[in-house]
């Protein structure tokens, strides 16, 4: 049975790299998908921005330190400032995402 979200497994990717490029090696692949992942998470570590042209973009965006409410028991609780993940698709994955069939 097949799940309803987007996700992809590191292995689901190779699978269907390697199916669609028979002539590169499977650890070939697999090097490839590890290094690309890495610069990702490398890049972000560093605070700076990640952009496949026509395809995402990611960026490290600082949140504010604030203060909060636990909805338990209505306490305030002090969060401080921390990096949140801000990720955009292009306009062009956006209109083929949001397409009617």
């Amino acid at each position: 049975m097949k799940s309803s979200y987007l996700a992809t497994r590191r292995s689901d990717l190779l699978n269907k790299l390697s199916n669609n490029y028979p002539n590169f090696l499977k650890k070939d692949l697999k090097k490839l998908i590890d290094i690309f992942f890495t610069e990702i998470r490398s890049a972000l570590k560093r605070n700076e921005r990640v952009e496949l042209r026509d395809v995402f973009t990611i960026e490290p965006r600082l949140k504010k330190a604030r203060f909060a409410r636990n909805p338990k028991t209505n306490e305030k609780i002090y969060i401080d400032q921390k990096y949140s993940i801000f990720f955009k698709s292009s306009k062009f994955w956006s209109k083929k995402i949001n397409e009617k069939e």
